[in-house]
């Protein structure tokens, strides 16, 4: 078991190396001279090269990637070209809200969606079936912007019972984050909840064909501990998969979500980085969302070894 958990974690590190190497080619493969860009059209050519200098594409660029990654290894993202902090501190100042949003996100969504793919399959064929199926094609379909105004308007501007915008750090209290969270988190929820719901159906559906589920049933065991004990166990490989898959769903929906709700976390960060080509900045946060992934994935490579434990071998 040891040795299992030893290889993936050590699997992580050329994915982490390939990923920073990518994100640091981005200053080179974007469009157009990245100095010119960020110095404007009025800027004089003493100004340019000032920039270009200070991004290092005066040098090499395996000397550059090599100072660079040896920054990173020591948690030195670089200074922003626009504000003059340091990049850690930039995303350290909007990273509980990002984490929140996910967090809440992931929680809601697995409460909602591995029920509703349970029942789905358990009443296979009828209308309920049917009913919670097509919520979550629906769910798939409709754009994360659009489940975010339409929410916004209807529980905020109309009902008035939930802020309309903006974030509320955790440390005021428990009821005024959640508050100013709810709606964001839903409306990034549907396509992850969409997409749970239907992996656990369909893995459901397999499961309760098997053999051991009918003769729990012929021993007289009640549909309940079936359906949740034995059948949800031996589908939860696919189901925790489709989970962790789903983490880039949530990454890239947080950008959007961030933007129609006006929440201060890194999405917001991300979109003004790329409209000023705040490359250092855009750099930093990539590199994040990429390690974030990567453990994710870790984490349900560890999770398959505690349901599955032929995995281990």
């Amino acid at each position: 078991m040891l040795g299992f958990i030893a290889r993936r974690i050590m699997s992580t590190i050329p994915v982490m190396g390939f990923v920073a190497l990518f994100v640091f080619s981005l200053l080179y493969i974007a469009p157009g001279d990245p100095a010119v860009v960020i110095a404007g059209d009025q800027a004089t050519p003493e100004d340019v090269e000032r920039i270009r200098t200070a991004l290092g594409l005066d040098r090499p660029f395996l000397e550059r990637f090599v100072e660079w990654s040896w920054r990173i290894l020591h948690g030195d993202l670089g200074t922003s070209m626009f504000t003059g902090m340091p990049v850690t501190q930039l995303i350290g100042q909007r990273l509980e809200p990002t984490l929140s949003l996910m967090v809440l996100t992931l929680v809601l969504s697995i409460f909602v969606a591995v029920p509703m793919g349970v029942v789905a399959a358990w009443k296979a064929g009828s209308w309920i079936d049917r009913a919670l199926m097509g919520f979550a094609v629906f769910g798939f379909s409709v754009p994360v912007f659009v489940v975010g105004y339409v929410l916004a308007y209807v529980f905020a501007l109309e009902l008035d019972w939930l802020p309309v915008q903006g974030y509320t750090s955790l440390s005021t209290g428990l009821w005024p984050w959640f508050e100013n969270l709810i709606l964001p988190s839903i409306a990034l929820g549907c396509v992850y909840i969409a997409l749970i719901a239907r992996i656990t159906r369909a893995s459901m559906l397999e499961v309760l064909q098997q053999d051991y589920i009918r003769t729990a049933r012929a021993k007289g065991l009640g549909q309940r501990p079936i359906l949740f004990v034995h059948a949800l166990k031996n589908a939860a490989v696919p189901i925790v998969t489709v989970i962790g898959i789903g983490m880039a769903l949530l990454i890239g929906g947080a950008v959007v979500t961030e933007s129609v709700f006006a929440i201060p976390g890194l999405g917001r960060l991300t979109i003004d980085a790329i409209l000023r080509r705040d490359y250092p900045v855009i750099q930093g946060i990539v590199l994040l969302f990429s390690f974030i992934y990567v453990l994710v994935n870790l984490v349900v490579d560890l999770i398959y070894m505690l349901l599955d434990p032929r995995i281990r071998y």
